[in-house]
């Protein structure tokens, strides 16, 4: 593949990703979710505006300038490090979340970051940086989407649980919410 469809592709892909979470902007009911799902689908717009940029710059002069790709999601560490300080939310606050939407982000996600590992290692050495931003924000993505996921799965148990009248799950779910900081 060449750089140039790569950056297609990758186009592509960002694309893909930033149309699942707008329809689950649609079909959530909560404000946290709708939330979570905004922010995701805004950081995707951005890494759209700023391939199609990197895209006519490389089509114009045959190079990748660098350039700081910023993301709204935190890194890797502070996901994990923020995770175990937040405060339990109740349960109807996620009630909305539709389980088969987060599934299907994280799904075009590692196959978004699978694709991004596929250029880092078989694009020449000046396409990599940007390949490789990109493949540690997606892996920041599935993170995300994964703990929410997790969260889903846990509250719909305790949910269950509660309504069959017993309490045998703890309160203690934890949740982190990053798009409650923005």
């Amino acid at each position: 593949m060449t750089i140039e469809q790569a950056m297609k592709t990758a186009i592509e892909y960002e694309i893909r990703i930033r149309d699942i979470y707008l329809e689950a902007v649609a079909a959530v009911d909560g404000e946290a979710g709708k939330r979570i799902f905004e922010t995701l689908a805004k950081d995707e717009q951005h890494h759209i505006d700023y391939l199609e940029h990197k895209l006519v710059q490389f089509q114009k002069t045959g190079a990748i300038e660098p350039g700081k790709l910023e993301s709204a999601i935190p890194d890797r560490k502070t996901i994990d490090q923020e995770t175990g300080k937040v405060e339990s939310l109740t349960a109807k606050d996620f009630l909305g979340i539709k389980q088969s939407m987060l599934s299907r982000a994280l799904e075009v996600e590692i196959e978004t970051s699978e694709f991004y590992q596929k250029m880092v290692n078989e694009l020449p050495a000046k396409a990599r940086p940007l390949f490789e931003r990109f493949l540690e924000i997606e892996n920041n993505h599935i993170k995300v989407v994964q703990f929410e996921l997790d969260y889903v799965s846990k509250t719909a148990l305790k949910h269950e649980i509660k309504h069959a009248g017993k309490s045998t799950v703890s309160d203690g779910i934890k949740f982190f919410l990053f798009a409650k900081r923005l």
